[in-house]
């Protein structure tokens, strides 16, 4: 399959992931919806790594805590965001990843002296919270302002979750066992999240059950399809591809859910897409210091 329908594939899955994550909502809390996506996403991750013969040891087992914590708290706060907000809302607020990575970036670029900040990435991460702004103010109301601010930071974790990713990738630790791990952390964290409270359900409903197999089913087939379409394709061209997944959510939301459509918010998804495709350019032409502070892939958590 080529890399750019591989690319296409995985958004579509990703955005079924969330109506599957929105719908799931109303039965499940948070934390359980995460644990049941790390169960699905760990178990499959071990038939392939045996199926490949690669070993669960790894020799960095620090880093993998590092991109676990980040990568399970930006999918959790995700998650959370997606039961209260609009479907593509939610979507774009996570995808502000990239923006929030030329915010990095700039911050980079001031702390080791660099003569000057590529006034470009400041126009990108500009543009990006302009177009956050415009979304939230005429899809949000007061009672999801919570929800706004979450789906928002969980952008931010993303960035950071990528960025491990990244060193991981350089490192040579295989991408199963990445995400092996991170499945495993979200299974910690859902039950961290779960069990002091009511705990996991005891028993499913057919529909419950399903809907909690989709997601995990739909994020793994996800994740898989898009590492792969960046291990053989153009990164630039996989990153302009998975905005989809925003166009896939707001049809999804509207279909679905009902979810408001207003001029101001379209205006503010398509800022936030700009910024994010322009701040991914200018990524690859920065300063040689900085390169290495990139991420190699730009994906859900």
């Amino acid at each position: 399959m080529p890399a750019p329908l591989m690319m296409a594939l995985a958004t579509l899955l990703f955005a079924l992931m969330g109506v599957c994550v929105k719908f799931a909502s109303a039965h499940y809390p948070t934390g359980e919806i995460v644990f049941y996506r790390g169960l699905v996403g760990a178990l499959t991750m071990a038939v392939l790594m045996r199926h490949a013969g690669t070993s669960l040891s790894t020799p960095v087992p620090g880093m993998h805590l590092w991109r676990s914590a980040c990568g399970v708290s930006s999918l959790s706060l995700w998650f959370y965001a997606i039961g209260g907000l609009p479907l593509a809302t939610a979507m774009t607020l996570n995808y502000m990843s990239s923006v929030w990575m030329a915010l990095f970036l700039i911050g980079a670029a001031l702390r080791l002296g660099t003569e000057r900040v590529d006034r470009r990435l400041i126009a990108t991460v500009v543009i990006g919270f302009i177009g956050v702004a415009l979304i939230l103010r005429p899809t949000i109301e007061r009672d999801q302002l919570v929800h706004g601010l979450v789906g928002l930071v969980s952008g931010m974790l993303a960035a950071m979750a990528y960025l491990q990713v990244s060193a991981l990738g350089r490192i040579g630790e295989p991408e199963t066992r990445v995400v092996f791990y991170f499945s495993l952390g979200s299974m910690a964290a859902g039950l961290a999240l779960t069990l002091p409270f009511a705990g996991l359900h005891t028993s499913h409903s057919v529909g419950g059950g399903a809907l909690l197999l989709a997601v995990g089913v739909f994020a793994t087939a996800a994740q898989l399809l898009m590492t792969r379409a960046y291990t053989r394709g153009r990164a630039l061209v996989n990153a302009s591809l998975q905005y989809l997944g925003i166009a896939y959510s707001f049809l999804f939301g509207v279909l679905l859910f009902d979810d408001p459509v207003t001029p101001i918010a379209l205006a503010g998804i398509a800022m936030v897409v700009a910024a994010g495709l322009t701040a991914t350019r200018l990524r690859a032409t920065v300063s040689p210091p900085l390169v290495n502070s990139a991420p190699t892939e730009t994906r859900p958590p």
